[in-house]
């Protein structure tokens, strides 16, 4: 199954970056937030690709249930799929933006891929084991090499969002001391955990489960967590919320090996 997420996401990433050297055409949502012809091209790959190799799976991708086209996913394994996480960061020539794939079974992301096509870099999940590889100049899969998250130690570095970060993210920081962080676009901000090259990721503004899913496979697999805010793991396939709509995440922090 990994191989096939990985060649969706590869055969997206390469549509999205032909638009990104083009240039994309950019509309809004009812959300006021943007979409551009790449995220449709990239689900609609993503899309195609998964329901041909799993035509009993059921996906939830962002841009279908945008335009109210949500499967029925309870008790099912069921996909997540952002195409274009960080379309703020592509419209602006930022290039940390990514494609995501993840596979939800019983609330946990236990499968997932994600793939920055303009850094070249791929990152995937499953089993427990946690990968990053290079991609080449042919969108073919190059070195692999297996990531874990570091230990930490008493001075932590951060991550934050650069499109949505908020006054809640800078206080939690500041009460415990956190100077050092980085400002980072899309599901990345999982992945430098997996890898160890920061420590911990608070999120207190909008998330909804295809920003976060793949990068959390990874961060899992890899020996971190993400949690709610009263210590519980985050959890998939939110339905039916009293405070908020399908599919939205609570406020959380992710973080490496404790």
């Amino acid at each position: 199954m990994l191989d096939i997420l990985e060649r969706a996401a590869l055969a997206a990433g390469k549509a999205i970056l032909d638009i990104y050297h083009a240039g994309p055409d950019v509309s809004y949502k009812a959300d006021c937030s943007p979409v551009t012809d790449a995220d449709n091209m990239a689900e609609e790959i993503i899309l195609k690709d998964l329901a041909t190799a799993f035509p009993d799976i059921p996906i939830v991708a962002e841009e279908q249930a945008a335009a109210g086209h949500i499967p029925d996913i309870e008790n099912r394994l069921f996909f997540l799929v952002d195409p274009l996480d960080g379309t703020k960061e592509f419209i602006s020539r930022h290039n940390d933006f990514t494609v995501n794939i993840a596979l939800i079974e019983k609330g946990i992301p236990i499968a997932g891929v994600v793939y920055a096509p303009a850094l070249g870099v791929l990152y995937a999940a499953a089993r427990g084991r946690a990968e990053k590889f290079a991609v080449t100049d042919t969108f073919t899969i190059g070195e692999r090499i297996i990531i874990g998250c570091r230990s930490r130690g008493d001075k932590l570095t951060a991550l934050a969002s650069r499109s949505h970060n908020s006054s809640e993210t800078l206080a939690y920081m500041n009460e415990r001391g956190i100077e050092d962080y980085e400002a980072i676009g899309s599901s990345l901000k999982f992945c430098l955990l997996a890898e160890g090259a920061a420590d911990i990721y608070p999120r207190f503004s909008r998330t909804m489960e295809w920003d976060t899913a793949a990068g959390d496979a990874v961060l899992r697999a890899a020996g971190g967590e993400t949690l709610t805010m009263d210590g519980h793991p985050l959890t998939y396939g939110k339905r039916n919320q009293s405070r908020d709509v399908d599919f939205a995440n609570p406020s959380f922090v992710s973080r490496g090996k404790g």
